[in-house]
C-alpha cells in the first residue's frame, strides 16, 4: 500500500525522508483507480490526481483551501470529485530512523463524517456547483512517527513522517447539496436551535454550529427566528435527504 520514503545519504547509512505525497494519498488513488485512468496529469494549469473520460478526481486528506485555484479554474469545464479520507481508525507507530518499528498503539482519536464538513467550509461557495461531487471514504491507517527533534512541540519534537492506509472501511457518497441532510438526524423538530442539534445528535456544539452554517450555505436550512439568544433554523421545503452509501463509483 505504499511505503516510507527511505533515502541513503552519502556515507551509505539510511535515513527517513519527509514524503511529498504520504503513503496513504498513494494508496487512495490505487485504491480508487479504474483501466484507462492517468494519474498525475496536467489539466490546463493544474495537475489532477485521476483523469478520466468522464471526469477529475482529486484525493484531498486535509486543507481543502488549496482546491480553490483547481475548482475555480475547471469545474465550469469538468465533473469534479473530490475524494475525502476519514481516518476512523489510526494506528500510531514510532519508528528509528531507518524505518524500522519501535512500538505501536491505537489512537483514541477517531475521524468523524463532521471533520468532512470542517474541511468543506474552506470551499463552501463551491459544493453547490452541479459539477462537483464529494466522497468520504472512511479508513483504517497507521501513522508513522519519527523522534527527529524537529516535529511539533505539542509531540515533543516527534515528526509525522508518513501516514499508511490499512483497510477502508466504508464509503459515502455526496453527489448534490441535498444530500448533506444526512447530517441532520430524523426526530429533529420543524424548528431546532444549536443547542437541540447538538443534543438530539449527539455532538458537541461547534459540530452543530458547522453543521448549520454549511446547510444554510448550501440552501437546505434557513433562520426562521430567535429562542432567546439562539437562532432558530429549518429546513427549506423542497429538500430531502438522499446521501448515498456504497461502492460511490
Amino acid at each position: 500500500m505504499g511505503g516510507m520514503d527511505v533515502r541513503k545519504p552519502p556515507g551509505g547509512e539510511k535515513t527517513i525522508g519527509l514524503l511529498r505525497e504520504s503513503s496513504l494519498h498513494a494508496a487512495m488513488k490505487d485504491y480508487l483507480s479504474r483501466p484507462l485512468d492517468r494519474f498525475e496529469e496536467r489539466v490546463g494549469k493544474h495537475v489532477i490526481d485521476i483523469v478520466r473520460e468522464d471526469g477529475l478526481v482529486e484525493i484531498q486528506t486535509a486543507n481543502f483551501s488549496k482546491l480553490r485555484p483547481k475548482l475555480a479554474a475547471l469545474l465550469a469545464m469538468h465533473p469534479i470529485r473530490i475524494v475525502f479520507p476519514v481516518v476512523a481508525e489510526k494506528w500510531i507507530v514510532h519508528v528509528d530512523r531507518t524505518g524500522k518499528e519501535l512500538k505501536r498503539r491505537r489512537s483514541p482519536r477517531k475521524g468523524r463524517m463532521e471533520d468532512l464538513l470542517t474541511e468543506l467550509t474552506q470551499i463552501i461557495s463551491f459544493v453547490a456547483d452541479p459539477n462537483l461531487s464529494v466522497e468520504a471514504i472512511l479508513v483504517s491507517a497507521e501513522e508513522i512517527r519519527h523522534d527527529d527533534g524537529k516535529g511539533s512541540w505539542r509531540r515533543k519534537g516527534v515528526s509525522i513522517v508518513d501516514r499508511r492506509l490499512v483497510d477502508v472501511l466504508g464509503r459515502t457518497l455526496f453527489a448534490g447539496p441535498s444530500d448533506y441532510l444526512r447530517f441532520l438526524p430524523p426526530d429533529l423538530p420543524e424548528r431546532f436551535t444549536n443547542s437541540e442539534l447538538s443534543r438530539i445528535a449527539g455532538k458537541n456544539r461547534r459540530d452543530a454550529q458547522t453543521i448549520t452554517y454549511c446547510l444554510r450555505r448550501l440552501g437546505l436550512l434557513e433562520a426562521c427566528g430567535k429562542r432567546g439568544r439562539e437562532i432558530e433554523y429549518r429546513r427549506i421545503a423542497g429538500k430531502r435527504r438522499t446521501a448515498r452509501r456504497g461502492s460511490g463509483k
